[in-house]
């Protein structure tokens, strides 16, 4: 069974690196992307283009994006009673103390801040693989989340 994963994330240089790291680890992984917050609310909530996308398992979001960035969307998914259960993980640059407050003040599943070094920024991609596919129990009627 695949494991669908939307992967919010404006930087090109970043998408790639986590696609791969994630794929070594796994090949049940489909990843779908949106590269803002608009984007990630379309695809969430089935609109324009994206009306047939699945739901995710769960979401990959960065913080700082374009037009909406990571907190509005991490906001929108929590109060949206039809997609709010889809697991929320935030992977940014930032360790900023109030983003991570923030992120989990609205109800982020975790916040986990990306490391400058590849070999350090795989593991922390891996660590990811091998918890919520591979070890959580995730819903699996996802029209109920």
């Amino acid at each position: 069974m695949l494991i669908e994963v939307l992967l919010v994330e404006d930087s090109p240089g970043d998408i790639r690196p986590v696609q791969e790291a994630f794929l070594d680890a796994s090949k049940r992984i489909h990843f779908r992307l949106a590269s803002d917050g608009f984007e990630a609310m379309a695809f969430q909530r089935k609109e324009g283009i994206r009306e047939n996308a699945p739901r995710p398992d769960f979401i990959l979001l960065d913080l700082n994006l374009p037009r909406m960035d990571g907190r509005e969307v991490l906001g929108l998914i929590k109060g949206d009673e039809a997609i709010k259960n889809v697991p929320a993980i935030i992977l940014t640059t930032s360790s900023a103390d109030e983003d991570i407050v923030k992120s989990y003040r609205l109800q982020a599943h975790c916040n986990l801040s990306r490391p400058e070094e590849l070999n350090e920024f795989e593991a922390v991609v891996k660590s990811i693989n091998g918890f919520w596919p591979n070890t959580a129990t995730l819903p699996k009627d996802k029209e109920s989340q």
